[in-house]
């Protein structure tokens, strides 16, 4: 099978797009398929993968607040490369231009919107939360579901990443056909990297015993991710307990998330640690993880941070919350500190031994990036072997 993904998010220095789509061109090589990505670029040209895949670099302008993607623009160069590529399916999973490109191109390929986010909940309900209820918000913002109707009427299947987006899109209306959840590589994480040394060293950084209880943050430092919400729930619960955190990340709003920790000795902040075998290292040793996102998609960090052994302190919207069990995590009101401190000290409470041996039992069984690939490509076989009988009769 040949998948064409037209992917204006996918940029050499991307991130989780970037990992997810590689990844799952190395998979499908593996399994014989082929993933071909075109993706806006500062010139035309195609980049061949080691292994399977191929990148197909179509000239692009900037995007003018972030020099690390492009924007699409013109529909001729991408309809004429699937011309000439003649994909069993497409994908896209950008609602602006590529979503109308997929649209407007005349040709056979199975045509799927492939939703890895939420514009209205990663947005209005944050900018405008102090102004209307959740419920109100969404009702003022009906239009971008009806211009989201307006081209997925004319592709074949719209797909979610996991269940979050399906329940969010399908509430608002939208026609949504399958919700294929997203998997980690699992060979990187494990309960069996703990190190207890590494754990004693971290509690001390935040000057506290060994005895202390060691929270994890792990993420962009973006509004959505409500980091100084996490914060106020950790300091409050450190009255209490004695509990710390780190967070590992970096993004926009770096200056401000250290300005507010700024004399928190329980808390710090630890630069993006990018080789894979010492993150999960540090996961491992870490006591719980803890987020703030309601408007998390999927949750891949939580993935990984299940597959650590570690139990989970979540919101109750989202997509953390999906993977969530009451056997290995406490949830609490999204957007509530006061709930969230609760939800600390309702965690630590809890017998450790038991606790553990749960989110270890649950770490054997982790979704993969191998097994979303494959249920997707079985998925996409079973849609065009539908259209095939169809037209046959």
């Amino acid at each position: 099978m040949r998948v064409v993904d037209v992917n204006e998010f996918y940029s050499p220095t991307g991130g989780g797009v970037r990992t997810y789509l590689e990844r799952k061109m190395a998979i499908m090589a593996e399994m014989g398929h082929e993933l071909i990505i075109i993706a806006p670029g500062r010139r035309d040209e195609v980049e061949e993968r080691i292994g399977g895949g191929r990148i197909i670099w179509v000239k692009s302008p900037p995007l003018l607040f972030d020099r690390n993607y492009r924007l699409f623009f013109a529909e001729a160069p991408i309809h004429a490369w699937l011309d000439r590529l003649q994909p069993d399916v497409v994908e896209t999973s950008s609602p602006w231009r590529p979503g109308w490109i997929l649209a407007n191109w005349k040709g056979d390929a199975l045509k799927v919107f492939f939703a890895h986010n939420d514009n209205v909940g990663a947005y209005p309900k944050r900018w405008f939360e102090a102004l209307g209820t959740p419920e109100q918000i969404e009702a003022a913002f009906d239009w971008y579901s009806r211009y989201m109707d307006r081209f997925l009427s004319r592709l074949d299947v719209f797909v979610t990443n996991g269940p979050a987006l399906y329940k969010r899109h399908a509430a608002r209306g939208l026609t949504v056909h399958k919700s294929m959840p997203l998997g980690i590589q699992r060979g990187f994480f494990s309960p069996g990297l703990r190190d207890e040394k590494l754990r004693r060293a971290l509690l001390a950084q935040l000057q506290l015993p060994e005895d202390g209880h060691l929270l994890l943050g792990l993420g962009r430092h973006h509004p959505e991710k409500r980091w100084p919400m996490v914060f106020d729930a950790v300091e409050a619960a450190g009255h209490d307990l004695p509990v710390g955190m780190i967070l590992i990340g970096q993004g926009v709003h770096q200056h401000r998330l250290e300005r507010r920790i700024a004399g928190s000795p329980h808390i710090k902040m630890f630069r993006p640690v990018y080789d894979r075998p010492r993150l999960a290292r540090i996961m491992a040793s870490c006591d719980a993880l803890i987020h703030g996102s309601d408007a998390e998609p999927f949750g891949l960090v939580g993935l990984e941070a299940l597959a650590s052994g570690l139990p989970l302190v979540v919101p109750d919207e989202g997509g953390a919350y999906e993977i969530s069990d009451p056997v290995y995590a406490e949830t609490y009101a999204a957007r509530d500190a006061r709930s969230a401190t609760q939800a600390i000290k309702r965690l630590f409470a809890r017998d450790w031994k038991i606790l553990k041996a749960a989110a270890n039992h649950a770490a054997e069984h982790v979704r993969t990036d191998r097994d979303h690939a494959a249920d997707l490509i079985d998925y996409y076989q079973t849609l065009i072997d539908e259209r095939a009988r169809r037209r046959a009769a």
